[in-house]
């Protein structure tokens, strides 16, 4: 999409004062220092072109089995033309799915390169180091590369991606792939070792194993990266319906008794895409899912399966973690949006083209609206949950995010590159991913207007099968602009939806985005008690949240995790990291601020807090008498309301 607001930059330089635009003479003080000049630099990434690599198929052999140390030993060997004496070899940088150069090349170690068994020198590129070039004596004919993938063995190093009970292989993470051919034109033949009578998922087809070496047909390297493996000691797989798999790796195997009737949701979940889309992209679908506190959580999406991570006892304790089921149904919508629909300037030919992330607000922003719609719909989440989910969000951009005063949806889709979701200390000013759940606000609303233009006849599931569901069995990818999601929104119904989005999503100081909760018949409120998503959130990582209360979030231990911007824990001087050692003289404990917060709702005497912070201890007044509050939606009006037909199972007819 063009940027509108965008200053050209003839008219900027114009509007320089000329003392400005002209470089000032040297000073005497600057006679005897050395001045160099910047030469030009080649920083311009080539694009590839739509061409099949020359060598013929690269060989890709990873050793998978030695769990204890967590490595994957990789031997790759790429074929290549006669002829060739220079060869750049590129690591994945830019993941579809991580929006941002997310490529973990620091794991890559003891890296070398052969030719006929002879050791080959290399080199980084200087301005971009994925790539490694390789100069290759006369009559080479393949290059073998050696390497090791170092899974981090604990959480402060990254991901972790192999236990001793299961693994997550994600192809891109370790593998290399020949510079200046579209991906899709380069074809591979992989096989995994893994251990001794693991079980292995995956969405690649071709499967044929050999003792504890498993082997998959020919294929893209583009569909490759896009097909990871989940493999354990542990596992267990359910047919969903129709080329549709469940396919499980568990911790230990009691985690894996699923009973019938949440087996069931899962199989809804399937039957209640096809019915929202009306089509679809895929030849067949494998959600692969680890319940894990082992392993790193993930929610990955991908157009054939998706990655996704539950807590170990995710399924023998169901009611309990419902809070937490939400990621199978969003990695599920983002085979139709995200993966088959695509924006156009998010689709790249390669792994080194960067990616641009101006319309992540409909990627990202659809796909948590029909997450939570598909999640209610099915079941894999009760309705009540989902419920608090949109809640949380409503009060979050009502309350609690002075940022949305200086920045719009839209910029924040800058977040995955500026930030990558690292901790910030006051992330309701600075703001962080918020086309995901503001998005998701939004599309509400338009889901909303369309049906009361309409009378109830439409809705947005009328443009969700318009624009995703098109060309069914398609499974490529298909591009979309700005321009495009506004034709689609006026064929269903006719109305302002370039001004519409160009407000929500691109201008800042909007008002909170809680219109479509109202025309949907709901309305926000706050009690003392929390709703069943943030109650099962809080249990779960044995937390307390008071953000509407003081202004903050508090650990078991009683440790600042997160401070509201301008609330009352902010204003007494209460920040990230700070301890809270005793409320009212009494030992921190959640019971004993959640009383002392009662308290002074009933009289005018502030809470007395004892602060560690640092090695300093310190008695800190919080003047606040206003109760404990949590988000709720609840209806406007007895009687079933637009957000109850939104979130109710679909027939199909």
């Amino acid at each position: 999409m063009k940027n509108r607001f965008a200053l050209p930059l003839a008219a900027l330089a114009l509007s320089l004062p000329i003392a400005d635009a002209i470089a000032a003479p040297p000073t005497s003080a600057d006679e005897n220092r050395s001045r160099p000049m910047q030469a030009a630099l080649n920083d311009a990434t080539p694009l590839p072109a739509d061409t099949p690599w020359p060598g013929g198929t690269i060989d890709l052999n990873i050793d998978a089995s030695d769990t204890v140390r967590g490595l994957y030993k990789v031997t790759q060997t790429i074929p290549v033309a006669p002829g060739t004496s220079e060869l750049t070899l590129l690591f994945p940088k830019f993941i579809p799915g991580k929006h941002a150069a997310r490529g973990p090349i620091n794991l890559l170690a003891d890296v070398r390169f052969f030719a006929d068994g002879k050791p080959l020198a290399w080199m980084r590129d200087p301005l971009d180091v994925y790539a490694f070039r390789l100069s290759l004596p006369a009559g080479t004919k393949a290059v073998t590369a050696k390497f090791v993938h170092t899974s981090p063995l604990e959480s402060k190093e990254g991901r972790i991606s192999m236990t001793q009970e299961m693994f997550n292989l994600q192809w891109d993470m370790m593998s290399l792939y020949p510079a200046g051919h579209y991906i899709r034109r380069i074809a591979f033949n992989p096989t995994v070792t893994v251990p001794a009578g693991w079980t292995v998922y995956t969405a690649l087809d071709g499967k044929s194993r050999s003792g504890d070496t498993v082997r998959w047909g020919t294929v893209d390297y583009e569909t490759l990266v896009d097909s990871p493996i989940f493999a354990g000691k542990y596992a267990k797989s359910w047919e969903m319906g129709k080329d549709t798999r469940l396919d499980v790796v568990a911790d230990d195997p009691k985690y894996l008794e699923l009973a019938p009737q949440n087996l069931q949701s899962f199989k809804n979940m399937f039957t209640q895409a096809d019915y929202l889309f009306g089509a679809r992209h895929f030849d067949h679908y494998t959600t692969l899912l680890a319940l894990t506190d082992r392993m790193g959580g993930i929610g990955l999406e991908h157009h054939r399966s998706s990655e996704n991570q539950y807590e170990p006892t995710a399924f023998i304790d169901w009611d309990d973690m419902d809070w937490d089921h939400n990621v199978v149904a969003h990695e599920l919508v983002h085979s139709w949006n995200g993966k088959y629909r695509r924006p156009a300037d998010l689709w790249t030919p390669d792994f080194r083209t960067p990616m641009q992330n101006s319309l992540l607000w409909v990627y990202e922003g659809q796909t948590q609206f029909w997450g939570w719609v598909l999640a209610a719909r099915s079941g894999v989440q009760t309705k009540e949950t989902v419920l608090g989910q949109f809640a949380r969000a409503a009060a979050f951009y009502s309350e609690g995010q002075p940022g949305r005063e200086w920045r719009s949806v839209a910029d924040t889709t800058n977040d995955p590159i500026i930030n990558a979701r690292r901790p910030l200390p006051y992330p309701s000013l600075n703001r962080s991913e918020d086309y995901y759940t503001e998005g998701a606000l939004v599309w509400l609303e338009a889901d909303q207007i369309i049906r009361a233009g309409t009378k109830g006849k439409k809705g947005l599931d009328d443009f969700a099968r318009r624009f995703f569901g098109q060309n069914d069995g398609d499974w490529g990818v298909s591009t979309y602009t700005f321009d495009d999601v506004v034709a689609d929104l006026n064929a269903v119904y006719p109305y302002d939806w370039a001004q519409f989005l160009t407000t929500r999503m691109l201008t800042p100081g909007q008002p909170a985005p809680i219109r479509g909760i109202e025309m949907a018949g709901y309305k926000l409120v706050f009690r003392d008690k929390p709703n069943s998503y943030e109650k099962g959130r809080m249990a779960s990582r044995k937390s307390l949240d008071l953000t509407y209360s003081l202004g903050m979030t508090l650990d078991k231990d009683g440790d600042v995790t997160a401070t509201l911007w301008n609330g009352p824990g902010f204003k007494a001087g209460i920040v990230d990291g700070a301890r809270i050692l005793a409320v009212n003289g009494i030992a921190y404990s959640a019971d004993a601020m959640r009383d002392a917060i009662k308290a002074a709702a009933k009289g005018k005497d502030p809470i007395q807090l004892l602060v560690k912070r640092g090695e300093n201890v310190t008695t800190v007044p919080v003047d606040y008498h206003g109760g404990l509050r949590y988000p709720w939606l609840t209806p406007a009006k007895p009687g079933e309301q637009g957000l109850d037909h939104l979130l109710a199972p679909r027939t199909g007819k």
